[in-house]
């Protein structure tokens, strides 16, 4: 295609607005983007230390929440710095070789914690459905070879969104993203070429990944829903049903938002830019921020263990409440 005379060729700097049509509050939005951020750290800090220093704790259901938290960790630290520094110190530019490596960042981590969420959900139907053969089917062996492949697979996927840009896309019609981090079609829609296979692309990738592990996230829990319902006494029911809680918690909220914020970006014309940006900013940030909160409200050995390092003398009400 033609380019045009005004179009910049391989920009070295690129300019994040923020939150289209917010600008003049978005001081204010930062506070709470910051308290969630803080509260995300301390919080997934924390449940690292309790599953890193309770060796009962070494289980794979752990160690997937363990790996969640990382991740969970990597992923508003990738967003939110830069984000404060738009929204407080009127810092907007990014160098564009750091937006891909931000934009990759952000998939990639994405990709992983989808990847991570399957495994959680595998581990609770194998050990709600098949209890005898739980530790012998989820060995530390194969939790390792999960933990690989759940991060590989994120890594190769996200990697050709950033090498379709850097070498497909040279000309572009401006250096201004609409938006308050580097997400892949906010870039994308900057070129002034071609832009189908980036965004065949996306699309690929994102039912690849969420279509795949939300199939088989439902399946395992209609399993296991079957299974708890199956059990003669109540008490077994209820302590079944109550280890999924937290795991369903966290499924619904990353994947509702996940979507809205994915087809608004593609097919949502109509929804005003920064009722868009505010919830895609959110989606980043409410995983991270909810996450350490609902499995330590809902899984009894995490509240235990933490009762203990931090309040020793409420223990015993927490065991016999």
């Amino acid at each position: 295609m033609s380019i045009s005379n005004v179009t910049i060729f391989m920009p070295s700097v690129l300019t994040l607005i923020g939150i289209p049509g917010l600008e003049s509050v978005q001081c204010w939005i930062g506070i709470p983007f910051c308290t969630m951020y803080l509260i995300a750290m301390i919080g997934n800090s924390l449940l690292l230390i309790i599953i890193k220093s309770e060796h009962s704790l070494h289980q794979p259901m752990y160690i997937f929440l363990g790996m969640l938290g990382v991740t969970d960790i990597a992923l508003s630290t990738s967003i939110v710095p830069k984000m404060l520094g738009i929204f407080w110190f009127h810092v907007p530019e990014i160098y564009f070789d750091s937006c891909l490596l931000q934009m990759w960042l952000i998939h990639t981590l994405q990709c992983t914690e989808s990847g991570i969420l399957l495994a959680m959900a595998l581990d609770r139907y194998v050990a709600i459905c098949y209890p005898l053969r739980h530790a012998a089917v989820f060995s530390h062996h194969l939790v390792t070879q999960i933990a690989a492949v759940v991060t590989l697979r994120a890594a190769i996927l996200a990697t050709p969104c950033l090498v379709l840009i850097k070498l497909r896309l040279q000309f572009y019609q401006t250096t201004v993203i609409s938006h308050s981090y580097c997400e892949h079609m906010a870039v994308v829609k900057l070129a002034a070429e071609n832009i189908r296979v980036s965004k065949i692309y996306g699309l690929f990738v994102a039912f690849t990944v969420a279509g795949l592990d939300i199939v088989l996230i439902t399946l395992s829990y209609i399993q296991i829903f079957i299974t708890v319902f199956r059990l003669p006494q109540k008490e077994a029911r209820l302590k079944a049903f109550n280890t999924c809680v937290a795991h369903i918690c966290v499924f619904l909220q990353f994947y509702s938002l996940g979507f809205f914020s994915f087809f608004a970006h593609r097919f949502g014309s109509h929804i005003p830019p920064y009722i868009h940006i505010l919830f895609s900013s959110t989606y980043l940030l409410v995983p991270p921020f909810l996450n350490p909160l609902v499995y330590g409200a809902k899984t009894k050995q995490i509240r235990v263990h933490m009762v203990k390092i931090f309040w020793p003398k409420l223990l015993p009400q927490v065991l016999f409440p």
